[in-house]
């Protein structure tokens, strides 16, 4: 009986080293720098932006309402006006628009004011132009793009900022701001429903009319 014990501690660490050897087998390293550790590499948002910008825009463009009647259905009855023309946002439904309108003075931070036909009185759009672009509108307006697709809460809101960037790239572009007071532009775009009556628009299409 005065053996068992110095058995048992002769059997402890042989399966222990049995263990650590079965997880050696198991693991696989990858070489920084290597192919697969580039195929591991953190989401590209610019590349996923470039490739998604181009169909998002095209969803918000075949979905677009004018902007008189969106504002009469939103005055109307705002949950009815979101579950016909809308798409669920974080604090109100997100709505494609699309409107003519001139540019109201020379605008702040890239935002400028618009004077659209056909809206009722106190009834304001603005069009945000650059050079920041902000909100995640885009990403969410299309309720093609959602949470699943991406690994964590980051890479969400890069993809966000990345279709951002797209319509900086792609729709306002090299934009003569100081130059858009009084002209007169056609825009679609998107914006969520925070004040009924002052709506903050991204947009995906922004076309100053030619003298």
């Amino acid at each position: 009986a005065s053996h068992r014990p110095r058995r048992a501690a002769f059997i402890w660490p042989a399966v222990a080293l049995a263990v650590l050897a079965a997880m050696a087998l198991d693991t696989h390293v990858v070489r920084i720098g290597s192919t697969q550790d580039q195929r591991a590499a953190a989401f590209d948002a610019g590349a996923w932006g470039r490739k998604a910008f181009p169909a998002i825009a095209a969803q918000i463009e075949g979905s677009a309402v004018d902007a008189a009647v969106l504002s009469a259905a939103i005055a109307e009855d705002k949950a009815a006006a979101g579950e016909k023309y809308g798409k669920p946002g974080s604090v109100g439904p997100i709505f494609a628009v699309r409107f003519t309108g001139s540019i109201d003075g020379d605008g702040r931070s890239g935002i400028f004011n618009l004077l659209v036909d056909g809206l009722p009185a106190g009834q304001k759009i603005r069009v945000q132009t650059g050079p920041a672009i902000n909100g995640t509108d885009l990403r969410d307006a299309t309720g093609t793009v959602d949470f699943g697709q991406f690994t964590n809460q980051m890479e969400y809101q890069d993809a966000g900022a990345a279709l951002n960037a797209q319509v900086k790239a792609q729709v306002i572009g090299k934009l003569d701001r100081a130059a858009l007071a009084g002209k007169k532009v056609q825009v679609t775009g998107v914006f969520q429903l925070i004040n009924a009556s002052n709506w903050l628009v991204t947009p995906v299409q922004f076309k100053v009319a030619q003298p």
